[in-house]
């Protein structure tokens, strides 16, 4: 990990997640990418996740290996694992191997008894923050645990030395909302592996597709946080504009079973594996992205790498590389209406859609994994540099510019200030 003033080292690096690959979502599909580059270029890197049934306890690869802790399924999710606390267990593992530094991924369970277990030993630790539980809560019907929601993410992240959040204007809204030394790490996209090239007339005809049938796709976990009330609404606008259009949707979850029977001429595939899940990309025509929870949105810049039409809420990932009109189409997000008229735009104009999917591709062809993976390597090394040191982490990390707040898109939460716990539980 090259360090200021230092020749290239090799870190021992944990990584503390409660959902890794073959686990289909952005947090998994980040953390999978990041391990495995991380140990492509030398370093060591240990990841602890939940244990599943399905997967052996620990596990090595030739970049990384796993270690197991106890976990419990998430109802509705039977694939997804809930870490428990194992701070005990941890400290145990890093006294024993001790290691450079703690990520911690996530602020469930098993994610915050980490930072615990980190701090209880000396031991450097950083978090990422990638989802918004205190805007979800209002979608379970759950709004006034929004403020208990925000205090616990705001505890788990300010005890750490430094947290990593993947847009500017994230990092300004947290900045409002009390959370301190929080810095950017954006969102690699793997240009190879999501390709127009990778378009399959095979697969479309499985789909009973024809080559010029307008396909619609959609990504994600089918939850009532992703907006499906919208999608379903600009998807019959679509149907109306162009009765030949054709929707998949790729994923699954609690609401998998509702959308079939409303959307009964859809495709349904569940989950796939990821380098199939590039297939279904690029052999689609259009993405509608409606969610208004995203921390990034991984799968938006997924579908531009596949050169498919899009269509979305100008926030997040939206707001970094879209512009409207010349690789997408990007609606203001208070105006739902006016994402139902994009789709509508992109259904009844192929013209709109050969010419915005090239130009999408051409947008995040330069987002390269390596180079938001040496960008992480360098923060990375200040932290543990300036750990040693007893200094601020924050002195060494690049300002992040003021943008307008995400709480323009997102619900409103209590800005109290929640002082840092003690390291112990």
């Amino acid at each position: 990990m090259p360090a200021p003033g230092a020749g290239h080292i090799h870190v021992k690096l944990a990584i503390v997640t409660e959902t890794f690959p073959p686990e289909i979502n952005g947090v998994a599909m980040t953390f999978g990418t990041l391990a495995r580059e991380l140990g492509h270029r030398g370093h060591m890197v240990t990841v602890y996740r939940p244990r599943r049934h399905d997967l052996p306890g620990d596990a090595s690869h030739p970049e990384f290996r796993e270690i197991a802790l106890p976990g419990l399924p998430i109802p509705g999710y039977p694939l997804l694992r809930l870490g428990l606390p194992a701070w005990g267990q941890l400290k145990k593992i890093w006294r024993a191997d001790r290691p450079d530094l703690v990520h911690v991924a996530t602020e469930g369970p098993l994610g915050t008894s980490a930072i615990t277990a980190a701090l209880a030993l000396g031991l450097p630790v950083t978090t990422s923050f990638h989802t918004n539980f205190h805007a979800y809560a209002g979608h379970y019907g759950c709004a006034p645990l929004r403020r208990l929601a925000l205090a616990w993410l705001r505890r788990a992240h300010n005890r750490a030395h430094l947290s990593f959040v993947p847009t500017r204007e994230l990092c300004a809204e947290l900045g409002t909302l009390g959370f301190r030394h929080v810095t950017l790490l954006s969102r690699g996209v793997d240009t190879r592996q999501f390709s127009p090239a990778r378009r399959s007339a095979k697969l479309r005809v499985a789909w009973g597709i024809g080559p010029d049938t307008p396909v619609v796709l959609h990504v994600g976990r089918m939850a009532a946080e992703k907006n499906y009330p919208l999608l379903l609404r600009a998807f019959a606008a679509m149907r109306s504009a162009n009765h030949c259009c054709r929707f998949v949707l790729v994923g699954d979850g609690p609401l998998r079973a509702s959308l079939r029977n409303e959307l009964r001429g859809a495709i349904f595939t569940g989950f796939i594996p990821r380098d199939e899940l590039a297939l279904h990309y690029a052999s689609a025509d259009i993405y509608i992205h409606a969610s208004l929870t995203e921390t990034f949105g991984n799968v938006l810049t997924e579908a531009m790498a596949s050169g498919l039409a899009t269509a979305s809420f100008d926030y997040a990932a939206t707001r970094q590389f879209v512009r409207d009109g010349a690789n997408g189409l990007a609606v203001p997000c208070a105006q739902p209406e006016a994402l139902i008229a994009a789709a509508v735009r992109l259904a009844a104009e192929p013209g709109l859609r050969a010419r915005l999917g090239p130009a999408a591709r051409a947008t995040v062809e330069p987002q390269s994994w390596a180079n938001i993976i040496t960008g992480f390597e360098t923060d990375l090394a200040a932290v543990i540099a300036a750990a040693a040191g007893g200094q601020d982490p924050m002195a060494r990390m690049q300002p992040v510019a003021s943008v307008p707040p995400f709480s323009a898109i997102a619900p409103a939460v209590s800005s109290a200030a929640v002082p840092p716990p003690a390291a112990h539980p």
